[in-house]
């Protein structure tokens, strides 16, 4: 039977595996015609069963690996543009989906910030935080700014990175100023919780934090480890020399930001448990802030304005606001780095009355502050927008919250108080005088009753080496008086209307009258240099410089494009945003920016040529 069999078998040739495997023990006949494909016993050629089979499994892979590469070519692009769309600022979703998500999640407000900004600095340290892709290089939006050119004139308020955990992650959003705080001397916990309280029908805050913080010395270390990491990143090295040569200028970018064209403000306070009523205590808590914090800071902002603090405000006053300025100041100036940060006051809105502002703008100049950030939360209670709208019974109980209210009701009342005190400011500091009194002639005096009662000023006396405004009067005086014709009636008369020598206004230090223009051609120190004596600095501060124009920065209520520049057209060289962003997100300050730009164009005389 093997032997028929065998005649229809057709020989194959074996491979040597398969040689090999037929010579094991065990193995039988079957093992060796397993590997012998059949064949066609009466057919003229050879042909495999299995073909069409093969054919239809390659057609199969292929259009399995087809599908494969078009599922993973999708993946991917919905991964990328994904990802530009999420981290960029302008994408609806963080004011529409991050927003509401974080309110359903957290009843608490304090809550939801707290698990925002633990998220953006999660998401910064994955490079996957959202970012600010618009061209703010086209410099539409550029403002000077303490020798800066900023790329944008809006910024941000303390109170969004209290504790400077996320300062380069909110750079990153848009603004051109952020301010970090505030941070007191010595770490405490602020007012008990809860202490922010939401009024989602009015886009407004009531919070009562008490200025909780960590204390200055914990900021300041992380704000170091900041600015080293700058440093490794930049090549300069991780250690304490790297750092000051970042600090010094080296790498080209401001101290504080370590970004071009942006400014980081460094809020500082006193502690709670600090007496008011020992200011010298209170101007140390500022102090030692300043002297932990100043060298890495842009802006040392003083913050005496704050509504829920015992006390606080009372600091607004002439004579310890002074006092507390001129020790932040000169605290300053100490700052361990090549150019020393600039130093602003914050102060309440609800100092508005005309004597309250003049003795701030005095206190500012007598301490040689650079500018001031005009607005804080109020402690009143303003009308629900809009007007005639009744609000919940919830919202109505946290309306009598204690606390500072935020919110765009208080808009109006920022523009008032920057009017106030851009013109204030701009008058330059006051001169006091005392009226003298008529004595009686003294041994060594002229007996001249035609003698005008002098003015002494109330500023601390200059240098005996630099002369100032009365000596050089009196010096061209008493150069003059051989040659004065005897004052008579008729020559009263004919020089009163036939001036040789005409002070403009502008050159008058005795005046705060602003100046008129006169076509009328007159002479001046530029003109003439050699008859008018020149004028010294009308500053009361302790810099020696000449009066230089205060900043205003200002914050309250701004919530879109055209407040913005309503603002900055009443004096302020900046508008800070807070609460809006809370309730619109991350992309609020791009929107707020390309507001302006349409505002702008609506405002800009139309060209002929254009038509």
């Amino acid at each position: 039977m093997i032997a028929f069999n065998s005649l229809f078998i057709k020989p194959v040739q074996l491979s040597s595996r398969q040689v090999y495997r037929s010579r094991l023990p065990g193995r039988c006949i079957h093992s060796q015609l397993a590997f012998i494909k059949p064949a066609t016993i009466h057919g003229s050629g050879r042909r495999y069963a299995s073909t069409s089979q093969e054919i239809s499994a390659v057609s199969r892979s292929l259009v399995t690996r087809l599908k494969n590469l078009f599922l993973g070519t999708a993946i991917g692009l919905s991964l990328f543009f994904g990802y530009f769309y999420v981290t960029d600022t302008r994408a609806g979703i963080h004011q529409w989906v991050v927003v509401p998500s974080l309110k359903w999640f957290y009843e608490d407000a304090e809550d939801a910030h707290e698990a925002g900004t633990k998220a953006l600095k999660a998401l910064y340290e994955f490079g996957i935080h959202p970012r600010e892709r618009g061209d703010d290089g086209a410099g539409d939006l550029n403002v000077e700014v303490f020798g800066h050119t900023l790329s944008n004139p809006i910024g941000t308020s303390a109170g969004i990175d209290k504790h400077a955990e996320i300062p380069t992650a909110l750079l990153a959003l848009g603004p051109a100023v952020i301010e970090i705080g505030g941070v007191t001397p010595y770490p405490q916990n602020g007012n008990p919780k809860p202490r922010v309280f939401r009024i989602p029908s009015q886009q407004a805050l009531i919070n009562r934090y008490g200025l909780n913080s960590e204390g200055a010395d914990h900021v300041a270390m992380r704000l170091r480890q900041r600015v080293r990491e700058y440093a490794h990143t930049n090549g300069f090295g991780i250690d304490e020399e790297a750092e000051q040569r970042v600090l010094d200028g080296e790498a080209g970018v401001p101290s504080g930001s370590l970004m071009k064209g942006k400014l980081m403000a460094v809020q500082v306070a006193k502690n709670k448990f600090t007496s008011d009523d020992d200011i010298e205590a209170v101007k140390e808590d500022y102090v030692y802030c300043v002297k932990a914090l100043a060298r890495y800071a842009d802006i040392i902002v003083v913050n005496v304005s704050s509504p829920n603090t015992p006390g606080l405000r009372g600091l607004q006053k002439v004579e310890p606001l002074t006092n507390i300025l001129t020790g932040v100041v000169e605290a300053a100036k100490q700052a361990n780095r090549k150019t020393k940060p600039a130093v602003m006051v914050k102060i309440s809105p609800d100092e508005d009355s005309d004597d309250q502002v003049s003795g701030i703008c005095e206190a500012i100049f007598d301490s040689g502050v650079d500018g001031v950030i005009v607005g804080n939360t109020t402690k009143r209670r303003p009308d629900v927008l809009p007007i005639g709208y009744n609000i919940s019974e919830k919202e109505a109980a946290i309306m009598l919250e204690q606390g500072g209210f935020s919110g765009p009701h208080i808009f109006e009342r920022t523009v008032n108080l920057v009017k106030k005190y851009r013109i204030r400011l701009d008058q330059g500091p006051q001169r006091k005088s005392v009226p003298s009194q008529q004595n009686s002639p003294q041994e060594g005096q002229d007996d001249n009753p035609s003698s005008a009662p002098t003015t002494t000023e109330s500023s601390p006396p200059e240098p005996k080496e630099e002369s100032t405004l009365s000596s050089q009067i009196s010096a061209t005086v008493t150069r003059d008086l051989p040659n004065v014709k005897p004052q008579t009636q008729a020559a009263e008369e004919s020089s009163n209307s036939r001036p040789l020598l005409r002070l403009p206004e502008r050159n008058n230090p005795f005046t705060d009258t602003p100046p008129q223009s006169d076509p009328s051609r007159t002479l001046s120190s530029s003109t003439h240099p050699d008859q008018l004596p020149r004028a010294p600095s009308t500053s009361n501060s302790t810099s020696s410089s000449p009066f230089q124009p205060k900043v205003i920065f200002a914050t309250g209520g701004i919530t879109n494009g055209a407040q913005a520049l309503e603002v900055l057209n009443a004096g302020a060289s900046l508008a800070m945003v807070y609460t809006t962003l809370v309730y619109n997100g991350v992309g609020t300050i791009t929107r707020i920016k390309d507001e302006m730009r349409q505002e702008m164009r609506k405002q800009r005389p139309v060209d002929k040529d254009e038509l």
